[in-house]
């Protein structure tokens, strides 16, 4: 003869991050610079220019703090610019 328990024990949390959509036209954003040359160029040089424009008919749907940021922030490649970004981001300010 078999016994069933009925028991039960506390489901095991695993310790994965969600995927952040709060940030998801950040992401197409620095996804297109990656990309494509022409649109990182862009939006290095006229940020304002690359945030109306769009990418592939494409625009990026941003916060109004996150555009604010984007045409402020002054670099020379990619790499410095998002780090510019996400300073601010993190700060909670446009940069300087």
């Amino acid at each position: 003869m078999t016994l069933l328990s009925l028991e039960t024990y506390p489901a095991q949390s695993f310790p994965y991050r969600k995927p952040t959509t709060g940030r998801s036209g950040l992401h197409r954003l620095f996804a297109a610079a990656i990309v494509s040359d022409q649109f990182r160029a862009q939006l290095l040089s006229e940020p304002e220019a690359a945030l109306t424009g769009g990418y592939l008919g494409q625009t990026f749907i941003l916060t109004d703090q996150e555009k604010k940021i984007i045409k402020t922030v002054r670099a020379n490649n990619l790499t410095d610019f998002a780090q510019q970004v996400n300073q601010a981001l993190k700060g909670g300010h446009s940069p300087a």
